[in-house]
């Protein structure tokens, strides 16, 4: 159990405790002489339980809301529990690419390289399954929250604020972004 809730449940006890005594102090005390004296111990007493009243109402509220903000934590956790990994994953798979890229110029290093494509498709297709998706860019309109920077260019095929080329692809996990694409954007 939490600190939080530990002492939530303390304040909640203790109200329930005040309430209690407040209600044995009316039946102990004996008849008074004056009923104006008893009205404002009553009225006292009835200020206490209110006092009370709010103090436990605001707990709970307090409670429900750490309860839900709980929830909301552990609903991100279990969402994004694979980000780290994924996160560590991508400068393998942009080594993977990289080494497809090669030309080939004899049998041995096609199979190697055929190999290769289908160790590349079975990541993809593991990283696709935990939510992974590659971020598009080139031909997309640049969004700063997907794509990086790293070059302008002056290109006629291309419209103002329009990814031309990509040099290191970005990915998603789910709907954040684990890393932003590294593009060449026309001005």
């Amino acid at each position: 159990m939490s600190e939080e809730t530990k002492n939530q449940q303390e304040e909640q006890d203790q109200a329930k405790a005040d309430n209690e005594e407040v209600v044995e102090e009316v039946f102990a005390e004996e008849p008074q002489e004056s009923g104006e004296q008893e009205s404002d111990e009553l009225s006292q007493l009835q200020e206490k339980l209110d006092e009370s009243e709010n103090r436990y109402l605001r707990l709970r509220a307090d409670f429900d809301n750490f309860r839900r903000r709980i929830n909301a934590e552990n609903e991100a956790k279990e969402k994004y529990r694979a980000q780290s990994l994924i996160s560590e994953l991508l400068p393998a798979l942009d080594n993977f690419e990289r080494a497809l890229n090669i030309e080939v110029d004899n049998d041995q290093t096609k199979t190697l390289l055929q190999g290769m494509e289908m160790v590349h498709r079975s990541l993809i297709e593991a990283l696709k399954k935990e939510g992974v998706e590659p971020i598009e860019a080139v031909g997309q309109e640049f969004d700063p929250h997907l794509h990086q920077a790293v070059m302008q260019t002056e290109d006629e095929n291309y419209g103002s604020n329009i990814v031309v080329e990509e040099f290191q692809k970005g990915y998603k996990l789910k709907d954040r972004v684990i890393r932003p694409s590294m593009v060449k954007v026309n001005q």
